[in-house]
């Protein structure tokens, strides 16, 4: 299934990417694998998340912290219109589809929405439990972008990751708000974030300190008042 683009319908939806960055700018530890999908101590960068009680509850548990931290967990787990991820993010592994391969996240994922999948290889929709159907988009990052926003009907749109696929879009000037956590250790390699953007020109509009974690919110810079020229 195609989502076909109607008017200004598509204005209306924005793109987010939230996302935890160590100290040293790695948003993925080294040697990713299938059984180490964030690499060597990538778990460590959601140290800040998990305790709170937002994404506790979101999974079924109770109790947990309330902090500094808690609006951006909130915004995390918020319910947006679609998602669009990579590959890497989708798992599986490179090359040619097998087909077995679901996703990380069982036969219900915690999307709940339409999911737009970058790949250089075809797929037919993979439809799952709870409103959740991944859609593979071998045409690239504009055509998953347009096909999201259809898709979203005015609701926002999540950029899911990983790296490369970020990076894709601040290049190509497509991401319009970006939240990234800064938590207090080194990775020492993996994947970086800001690597390959080009001239990404965003504009920082809060910074809040909460345990173990700095948020920083950035818009681009386009979208500011007086605000042509600008870019880090």
């Amino acid at each position: 299934m195609t989502f076909h683009v109607f008017g200004s319908l598509t204005a209306m939806s924005k793109l987010k990417l939230n996302i935890t960055m160590s100290i040293d700018g790695f948003v993925a530890g080294p040697n990713q694998s299938p059984e180490a999908p964030l690499g060597v101590g990538g778990e460590e960068l959601h140290n800040w998340l998990i305790p709170l009680r937002a994404f506790r509850e979101s999974h079924g548990e109770e109790g947990g912290d309330v902090n500094a931290s808690t609006p951006f967990a909130e915004d995390i787990l918020a319910g947006s219109g679609a998602t669009i991820m990579g590959r890497n993010m989708f798992g599986g592994g490179p090359g040619p589809w097998d087909e077995s391969w679901q996703g990380w996240w069982g036969d219900d994922p915690p999307y709940h929405h339409p999911v737009f999948v970058l790949t250089h290889h075809p797929r037919e929709p993979l439809e799952l439990q709870g409103g959740t159907t991944f859609h593979f988009v071998t045409d690239g990052i504009e055509s998953a972008l347009e096909q999201a926003r259809a898709a979203a009907a005015g609701q926002g749109i999540s950029l899911g990751g990983g790296a490369s696929v970020a990076q894709q879009y601040l290049a190509a000037g497509l991401l319009d708000e970006l939240v990234v956590s800064v938590v207090p250790i080194v990775l020492g390699g993996g994947a970086r974030l800001f690597e390959n953007v080009g001239v990404a020109r965003l504009e920082q509009v809060a910074s809040v300190e909460a345990p173990g974690v700095t948020h920083i919110r950035y818009v681009r810079a386009q979208d500011l008042p007086g605000a042509a020229g600008k870019g880090v």
